[in-house]
């Protein structure tokens, strides 16, 4: 059986901090600092869903800063946000392919009953917990705009 993501995330900061891998262990310890931020505010116990949705933003806040150092001029710190992306991409699930994720959208619309693009919260409350992580959620939403537009 596999390890909760959060425990495979803890060994991981070990293994780095052994094999002395100081940008990996700095990457992993940025995102054990988010969930256990997480898990105080809330004073919840994460399960793998949460630490994804976690990652999930970490990803997003690391690619919008690739675009602003780029930007910038900012080549090094482009390169270390790349990093750190690599390292928290590895903790995502399988991404689901354009096909998938065409009939996961066709399925939350049938199931959820929406007619046109005012319907578009309701499609989305179904299709998010069935997808975060495993889809882009801005281009999954286009998706769902676009089929309930006609």
């Amino acid at each position: 059986m596999a390890l909760p993501l959060r425990e495979q995330i803890n060994n991981d900061v070990k293994e780095a901090m052994r094999a002395g891998d100081a940008r990996k262990r700095n990457a992993l310890r940025l995102l054990t600092a988010a969930l256990k931020q997480k898990e105080v505010d809330e004073r919840v116990t994460l399960a793998d869903a949460d630490v994804v949705a976690i990652i999930d933003k970490m990803l997003k806040q690391r690619r919008d800063s690739i675009a602003q150092f780029e930007k910038g001029g900012r080549q090094d710190l482009a390169d270390t946000e790349k990093y750190e992306l690599g390292v928290l991409q590895a903790y995502m699930p399988q991404a689901l392919s354009e096909a998938e994720i065409a009939d996961a959208v066709a399925a939350s619309i049938a199931e959820s009953g929406a007619k046109s693009p005012a319907d578009m919260g309701k499609v989305m409350a179904v299709l998010k917990p069935k997808l975060a992580g495993r889809a882009d959620m801005s281009k999954v939403s286009g998706l769902v705009k676009a089929k309930l537009a006609g």
